[in-house]
């Protein structure tokens, strides 16, 4: 995958640069298999690849200091962005009756959790915001790495941890215990799957460019399902600790027919998650989100 800071040649005549900002994990890298490597055409346009953790990505574009023109973001970030970024109508990571897991190494029940020390991936991701609804103020939390979630709690310095990414498969390998599955809570509370990333593109783009380029993206997600054992190769590469049957697994979770299309139902899932988060104190004012594509 090409990354931004690869010396790249100089722009062509009228050509457009989009540094895209994703996270280095199997889904992400299966979404943009094609992209990074020139599997589908991109005329008029050259795509950079920044691969960072999903809390520097949503504090990269809060800061404002350096937007990226395309990049992933979480829900909850997204609640503070809107004047910034539009959501892709595709690239939706959507927890369809599952989502970041809360483990622990005894197995304990959601009211065991309370008042207890949980280690979380970042206060900007929508498993943060998700826990919040489920605990309230009744736990206390630091932010650790998302990749070093499972070895904290099993090594005692945490109580629990809140898991994203391919933890939610591996767990029980380091003997840890699910406490609640933050998808499973939403949808049983709402009835609606449990929406936690999208493809956040900026507005002063304009609206050709905004629309050409999520419909590139768009091209690069549905060469991916077509061409599903060589994105699937590609995206083993940053599948920590899977192997392939889970790294199949793990990508059928997030990338799939909510991922080319949020569809009405998707689009009422961010709606919903963004005002019960606001009607919890959780983000700070209502969020109308704009979708795009």
């Amino acid at each position: 995958m090409r990354s931004a800071a690869a010396v790249e040649p100089p722009l062509a005549s009228g050509e457009k640069l989009i540094r895209v900002g994703h996270s280095p994990d199997p889904d992400d890298a299966f979404m943009f298999h094609a992209l990074a490597n020139d599997k589908i055409p991109t005329p008029g346009y050259r795509f950079t690849h920044d691969l960072v953790d999903i809390e520097t990505l949503n504090r990269r574009a809060l800061e404002g200091t350096d937007l990226l023109e395309l990049t992933a973001v979480s829900l909850h970030g997204m609640a503070h962005l809107t004047d910034k970024y539009a959501i892709c109508n595709c690239g939706a990571s959507m927890g369809d009756g599952y989502g970041p897991r809360v483990v622990a190494r005894q197995p304990w029940t959601v009211d065991d959790l309370r008042g207890k020390r949980i280690a979380v991936p970042g206060t900007l991701t929508t498993a943060f915001l998700s826990l919040k609804l489920i605990l309230g103020d009744d736990f206390e939390y630091e932010v650790r790495p998302f990749d070093t979630m499972l070895d904290v709690v099993e090594a005692g310095e945490f109580d629990a941890g809140l898991v994203i990414h391919e933890g939610q498969l591996t767990y029980p390998d380091q003997g840890l215990h699910l406490v609640v599955d933050t998808g499973v809570w939403f949808q049983e509370q709402t009835g609606l799957p449990l929406p936690l990333g999208c493809n956040a593109i900026r507005k002063d783009l304009g609206a050709e460019t905004v629309n050409e380029v999520t419909a590139i993206l768009k091209q690069s997600i549905q060469y991916g399902l077509e061409h599903r054992a060589e994105a699937l190769e590609y995206a083993a590469k940053w599948g920590r600790g899977l192997d392939d049957a889970r790294n199949d697994e793990f990508v059928e979770m997030y990338v799939n027919d909510w991922t080319l299309d949020f569809g009405d139902r998707g689009r009422a899932a961010v709606r919903e998650l963004l005002k019960r988060g606001y009607e919890a104190g959780v983000i700070p004012e209502p969020a109308e989100v704009e979708f795009v594509g």
